[in-house]
């Protein structure tokens, strides 16, 4: 009875250790399924960042050649300005009060068209100063817009 008992006992014990070393494998390849799409998820993070890297730096290098674009556009004015190729003028507008001032004489005559004024070589560089700096916060602007946009993708 008791040598009965005890192979009874040790049947007992390999079953459950057999139950047991079942569920530890199972467990086992659980972790195991767990931890692979873990660095599947990683893997496509990554990916996605390195995207995101990649827009964001073409972004900026279109937004850095735009505003190199525009500055060299506004030197050149400014040195149009300084040596006198360019004058920049105004439009005068005529009110009924006001007596007409005489339009520019054309090569073919006096004309009636709209009369401008010729301003200030300071002023007009005071002007082109103020449009660099719009152009220049426009460019600025338009470039946290397109990144901004980037990270809502």
């Amino acid at each position: 009875m008791a040598l009965a008992a005890a192979l009874a006992w040790q049947a007992q014990a390999w079953r459950y250790g057999r139950l047991l070393a079942q569920q530890e494998q199972a467990l086992v390849q659980q972790r195991l399924d767990q931890a692979e799409a873990l660095h599947n998820l990683l893997l496509a993070e990554r990916e996605q960042r390195l995207s995101l890297e990649q827009r964001l730096h073409d972004s900026d290098a279109q937004h850095f050649k735009e505003l190199t674009d525009a500055q060299d556009a506004q030197a050149r004015l400014r040195d149009r300005l300084a040596t006198s190729d360019l004058r920049l003028s105004v439009l005068v507008e005529r009110s009924a009060g006001c007596a007409a001032m005489p339009a520019t004489a054309g090569a073919g005559g006096v004309d009636d068209g709209p009369v401008r004024a010729r301003l200030d070589p300071a002023h007009a560089r005071r002007i082109i100063a103020i449009t660099d700096a719009g152009d220049r916060g426009l460019i600025a602007l338009r470039a946290c817009q397109d990144y901004v946009r980037a990270l809502a993708h």
